[in-house]
């Protein structure tokens, strides 16, 4: 007898061959996460000032509740994030061209080129990782990536 579809939280049934690549899928993820915070280049960042370092890069400007939405942080964590990115001389805030109530977060050259210094260490360790999955794994990893921007964007 075929394997029944379970259900998801929103009622939509998930076929079992699914629910287990979901699986597969949070579970590697999950452990590649944990690997690749470990090649940082600033130990004295946390994980989420890092984060909100990196959505500055891929976004551009944004106000302190913009970041908090991308980053799904309540507000008043996103200001002490924020204020201690700039304590670090990481971000500056500039008064907001259409609203003098507000502020708006640019991350500085100091970030721009930490960044950089990061995302170089972790794509030269990744790519050591999987210089030993063959021609076809590659191929996968090549069309799984656009795929897996999708969902962390999602």
């Amino acid at each position: 007898m075929p394997e029944q579809p379970h259900a998801q939280p929103d009622g939509r049934a998930v076929h079992p061959d699914d629910a287990d690549a979901v699986n597969a899928l949070r579970s590697a993820v999950m452990r590649l996460s944990r690997r690749l915070k470990h090649q940082r280049v600033d130990e004295s960042l946390s994980p989420t000032e890092m984060s909100v370092l990196g959505t500055l890069a891929r976004c551009g400007r944004a106000t302190p509740g913009e970041l908090a939405r991308k980053e799904h942080v309540q507000p008043p964590s996103m200001t002490r994030i924020v204020a201690m990115l700039e304590a670090k001389g990481l971000v500056r805030l500039e008064p907001h061209p259409d609203d003098r109530r507000q502020k708006v977060v640019t991350q500085t050259e100091e970030a721009e080129a930490m960044l950089e210094e990061s995302r170089r260490k972790r794509n030269a360790w990744l790519a050591e990782l999987a210089s030993g999955l063959d021609e076809d794994e590659w191929a996968k990893v090549r069309a799984a990536a656009p795929v897996l921007e999708k969902l962390a964007q999602l």
